[in-house]
């Protein structure tokens, strides 16, 4: 009898669950709806929330930790790759993506609305289109500096210049301030969570929405992703040059010494192959986030799951490119072994390039 009251009870406080945490508009409020329908909507905002919650704090953990081994290798009076100065600017943007956007996107997916006002939106939208725009300026600048490094033939005074940590810092600094200054319009756009004040915003980000006339949201979007195209086409640009070139160097090797050539990757070989990879994904997921980014600020009234799969993709570079770079950097390794072997820190640690 009490197994047969559960079954009958099931229905109305998973209804009652579903109303409590995840209802915060009138479209989730219809009286009509079949309780199992609320079941499937809630079992998918939980698994949106646990989905974003994996990725955020796996991306988060894995910038933090090359952050620190970046800052110790600098404390423990070694130098610095002049790659690392650039790979520890894409790690910091690549945290501030995956802070601002995914905690709150998180927060917002497991029914915890409301979170922020009006300002506090405002920052959070500001602060991650800034990570994201510097996370492709830090790739690009990561692209051309190695396409330079192997073919110097391409721009042969930038050649003497990379190999400066003090012209590496004024890149990578170049690769923030356009993009602090050209953000700033996301403060006009961005408002509040959705209530009776703003129920006509937009797009509705279950933590912050914001709203525009429609000329404006085309102009903005052309003014915002033209950069962004130029950039993208740098990078096929690049990688194209940084292919030709390694496919001719190996041709010309295996040609002069056929019988004497190693198997064994040089370590600008395996520097390069990590750059494509990162530079490939970072194409793939930013050219597809992209086009969901247009089409929910073009179109009018799109889709919840096309604003939250804009987000999920948004964050897959962030937190899977650390990965790629710890598991390619032997320094890293060697680190590892000397701490668990209790041996002195960083023993030979930093190879010059």
């Amino acid at each position: 009898m009490v197994g047969d009251t559960l079954k009958l009870l099931s229905p109305l406080m998973t209804r009652y669950f579903f109303l409590l945490f995840y209802s915060t508009d009138s479209s989730d409020l219809n009286e009509n709806q079949h309780p199992l329908d609320f079941d499937e909507m809630a079992f998918g905002k939980v698994k949106s929330g646990i989905s974003f919650l994996i990725q955020t704090g796996v991306g988060i953990l894995g910038n933090s930790f090359l952050l620190c081994f970046y800052n110790l290798i600098l404390f423990t009076g070694h130098k610095l790759r002049p790659t690392d100065l650039i790979l520890s600017h894409l790690a910091l943007a690549n945290s501030m993506v995956l802070f601002f956007k995914g905690i709150p996107q998180t927060m917002a997916a497991f029914g915890l609305k409301y979170l922020l006002n009006d300002t506090g939106c405002k920052f959070v939208f500001y602060y991650h289109r800034v990570g994201t725009r510097v996370s492709l300026s830090t790739i690009c600048l990561l692209n051309g500096f190695q396409a330079i490094k192997l073919n110097p033939s391409i721009c042969r005074w930038m050649e003497i210049k990379i190999r400066s940590p003090r012209f590496i810092d004024f890149c990578c600094l170049l690769c923030w301030v356009p993009h602090v200054l050209m953000n700033a319009s996301v403060l006009l756009l961005v408002n509040g969570p959705l209530n009776s004040k703003n129920s006509s915003a937009k797009n509705n980000y279950g933590y912050c929405s914001y709203k525009a006339s429609k000329r404006f949201s085309s102009l903005h979007a052309v003014l915002y992703f033209s950069p962004d195209f130029m950039s993208l086409g740098f990078m096929v640009w690049a990688s194209g040059s940084m292919v030709f070139f390694l496919y001719r160097h190996k041709q010309q090797v295996q040609h002069n010494h056929s019988n004497r050539l190693s198997c064994r990757p040089s370590q600008e070989t395996r520097a390069t192959r990590t750059i494509m990879v990162l530079v490939s994904s970072f194409f793939v997921f930013y050219s597809v986030h992209s086009f969901l980014t247009i089409w929910t600020t073009v179109v009018a009234n799109p889709g919840q799951w096309i604003v939250n799969n804009s987000v999920l993709v948004a964050s897959y570079f962030p937190s899977r490119s650390p990965f790629v770079l710890i598991m390619s950097d032997t320094r890293i390794s060697q680190f590892c072994f000397a701490c668990r072997t209790r041996k002195t820190l960083f023993p030979n640690l930093v190879v010059m390039p």
